[in-house]
């Protein structure tokens, strides 16, 4: 069985993020869904909940980062071309998010990203093939 990984993130709207999200394309396990959370699809061994800051103070002791103010993580998606990156970004800012960075061209890698509603960075990245063949 493949390890699977769950990234936990703060949210101030869970409805308003759900909605962000699915303007990306990502869909939702309505089995881990209520008010207080949901489970954010993004492939068969990856997934993010999105949880309500109340729900979330029951899983830390910590205060929540102000994600808008200081970066607590950088969620990193591979995609399967340039131009998927550039679509991805493009949509999140449609549906309300903002960009942080220029895109980087590597050459062998290319990337760009975004920030959601609560300011959590994404990036997105595509890496040609012969590199990853070769490390």
């Amino acid at each position: 069985m493949a390890t699977k990984i769950f990234v936990n993130l703060p949210v101030k709207d869970l409805n308003r993020s759900v909605e962000f999200f699915t303007k990306l394309g990502f869909s939702f396990n309505a089995q881990f869904t209520d008010e207080t959370s949901t489970s954010m699809i993004v492939s068969d061994d990856i997934f993010v909940m999105l949880l309500t800051h109340e729900k979330f103070k029951t899983f830390t002791p910590k205060e929540i980062c102000d994600a808008t103010k200081s970066t607590e993580v950088l969620v990193c998606l591979s995609s399967q071309s340039r131009e998927e990156v550039d679509e991805m970004v493009r949509k999140a800012v449609t549906a309300g998010g903002t960009t942080y960075n220029e895109p980087q061209d590597h050459g062998f890698m290319y990337g760009h990203g975004f920030s959601d509603l609560d300011g959590h960075i994404w990036e997105i990245i595509y890496m040609e093939p012969s590199a990853i063949n070769q490390a």
